[in-house]
């Protein structure tokens, strides 16, 4: 069955490629033996840019593409996973979580095409992540519990964690040989708000690809050159390029906790529980997708 899935879809590949004159579609990526049209990849982009720092220019569409194209193999892996294991999801969920998603962006779903988004391909995204949650939670409870001691241990951890100064930080990375205009980086940076787009086009740090957000770090977990900066400024300052090693960093600081001034907070049990329970899926979905990914035939067409 799974070879003639394969067999059939070559052969609209096939199609495809043929008939794309006309309509300028051609393949972007077969999955399985799944195809991903340029098609799906215009749509997937138009509902990435609703919430995207990033604008889409000539710069930055490459970048995007390149992006949206690696998110959506994921999402054809998920499900075609989720379907190989019998997951169901009906048209009642995929309506309900589509009305969350429109007020959540505050969109009126009677008028997607205002947004250049694909009703379909929108319906196709819910499907695949409501498919891949079910999935999870489906095997996360056949193989995994929340122990008393794990919810007392991450109390108390949480609790010590909170007496501890931490900052919350934008970095941008860039080896010296590549540094050449390093001070007019910081300059622009300065003078215009989106960092993001900056740290996802320039940056060199593994952090790039989120925009350069190290989320929050605690103090004496991070180099002390740039602790020793980032303790000296305001929230939303730009450092100068800092030289650490054999690169300059270039760190935004968007806000600070700090134990003597700032109220703590410490999780009940409840939340405790849901948290762990959060963690061990997120966990276990990062290592099922990642075991999917080295077992599929993924080609991406250039």
């Amino acid at each position: 069955m799974f070879l003639r899935k394969i067999i059939l879809s070559t052969l609209l590949a096939v199609f495809v490629t043929f008939s794309a004159n006309a309509e300028n579609i051609r393949i972007a990526a077969l999955v399985n033996g799944e195809i991903i049209s340029s098609e799906d990849i215009d749509n997937q982009v138009n509902i990435f840019m609703l919430n995207s720092p990033i604008p889409l220019n000539s710069e930055t569409r490459g970048m995007i593409t390149r992006r949206v194209l690696a998110q959506t193999i994921e999402q054809k892996l998920k499900t075609q996973f989720a379907e190989k294991n019998g997951i169901k999801i009906t048209d009642e969920e995929i309506n309900n979580q589509m009305k969350i998603w429109a007020q959540k962006n505050k969109i009126n779903l009677n008028n997607l095409s205002s947004k250049k988004i694909d009703r379909e391909s929108l319906a196709e995204n819910i499907k695949a992540e409501l498919a891949w949650v079910k999935l999870i939670r489906k095997k996360y409870y056949q193989t995994a519990n929340i122990t008393q001691t794990e919810i007392n241990d991450t109390i108390r951890e949480i609790t010590e964690d909170m007496n501890i100064k931490k900052y919350q930080v934008l970095e941008i990375f860039i080896r010296k040989e590549n540094a050449k205009d390093i001070d007019q980086l910081v300059e622009r940076l300065r003078e215009d708000p989106r960092f993001e787009l900056y740290a996802a086009r320039f940056s060199e740090a593994p952090s790039a690809a989120n925009g350069g957000n190290l989320g929050w770090i605690n103090s004496g977990k991070m180099l002390s050159a740039l602790e020793m900066r980032l303790s000296k400024m305001h929230i939303d300052e730009v450092s100068d390029a800092i030289l650490i090693g054999d690169g300059y960093y270039i760190v935004k600081l968007l806000q600070v906790f700090d134990p003597a001034k700032n109220k703590s907070f410490t999780p009940n049990q409840a939340e405790v529980r849901t948290l762990l329970e959060n963690q061990k899926m997120e966990s276990l979905s990062k290592k099922l997708l990642q075991n999917i990914k080295q077992k599929a035939i993924i080609e991406v067409k250039k």
